[in-house]
């Protein structure tokens, strides 16, 4: 009976011995192994891990991506303005083991660390900015520059500041309405300057543009005052030309005759006055 009773109890010792040394790491966690307090084994591989029972002991810290989401705070910009930051940090444990020597294995330490530098890196790069600059920003390179500046404060910590993003960079509430105005008024004035450019510029195009019609149009004239001198002296040959032949000479005169006769019953209404030597005499009276 006593060797039944012995033997049941080291089987139970034997079941909780190897529970004890037996553990399942999960994704995203780390397994730290302390033996007497001392780190000595950290795992981040999931899946079934091991330890001396009753003299090791294990904890878990994230091995994920963490999310802070920083106070809202006051930042003063290079032109003394006041502005409200609201705003969070991305963040993962890169190094366990400096994570634990540094801030004891604390989460909230490690918050604390991101919201202090998160914030000094965040007042660096705005007070070297105006607010127009601060408020035209949408590339996104101010949220940049706090990243890069904060990054390499946390490397001794064993964290890894993977970014820091602006939900809100807005003015304060009692601040808004003047800023606005004063904004509008400026881009009202960049407004006008660009119209009177515009207006003086068309000015000038204008002018350069009659300048080359009046240009044009007077040497119209020209080339057409000397075509009408041309076709007039082509005419006056072609009529010294007919009146010179003594048979097309009665003809012309006979023509032009007519022609000062409607034109003087044009001026005169239905009185023709003829002298008697005219040939329309004689084409009306056959003398």
């Amino acid at each position: 009976m006593k060797k039944k009773i012995i033997a049941a109890v080291l089987v139970v010792l034997a079941f909780i011995g190897i529970s004890e040394s037996m553990f399942v790491l999960d994704k995203g966690e780390y397994a730290i192994v302390r033996q007497f307090g001392e780190v000595v084994a950290v795992h981040e591989e999931p899946g079934m891990k091991f330890k001396i029972p009753f003299i090791q002991s294990k904890d878990t810290l994230p091995n994920k991506v963490l999310i802070y989401d920083l106070p809202v705070s006051e930042v003063i910009t290079k032109d003394k303005q006041t502005m409200v930051a609201d705003s969070f940090a991305l963040w993962k444990i890169s190094d366990p083991i400096k994570f634990i020597s540094s801030l004891n294995g604390s989460i909230t330490t490690a918050t604390g660390r991101i919201e202090n530098l998160v914030y000094n890196a965040m007042k660096n790069e705005i007070s070297s900015r105006t607010q127009e600059e601060v408020v035209s920003d949408r590339t996104g390179k101010l949220a940049q520059d706090i990243t890069d500046t904060a990054k390499p404060n946390f490397s001794q910590y064993g964290i890894e500041l993977l970014s820091v993003e602006t939900k809100h960079l807005d003015l304060p509430y009692d601040n808004k309405e003047s800023v606005y105005k004063r904004m509008i008024a400026e881009r009202n004035n960049i407004s006008a300057t660009y119209t009177a450019e515009g207006e003086k510029e068309a000015t000038i195009i204008t002018n350069e543009a009659s300048k080359e019609a009046a240009v044009l149009l007077a040497t119209a004239k020209a080339q057409a005052e000397q075509l009408r001198a041309e076709g007039e002296a082509e005419y006056m040959k072609i009529l010294s030309a007919a009146y010179n032949n003594s048979s097309k000479a009665e003809f012309y005169e006979f023509v032009r005759s007519l022609e000062a006769a409607q034109t003087s019953l044009a001026q005169n209404g239905n009185v023709l006055i003829l002298n008697q030597d005219s040939p329309l005499v004689e084409l009306f009276y056959g003398k």
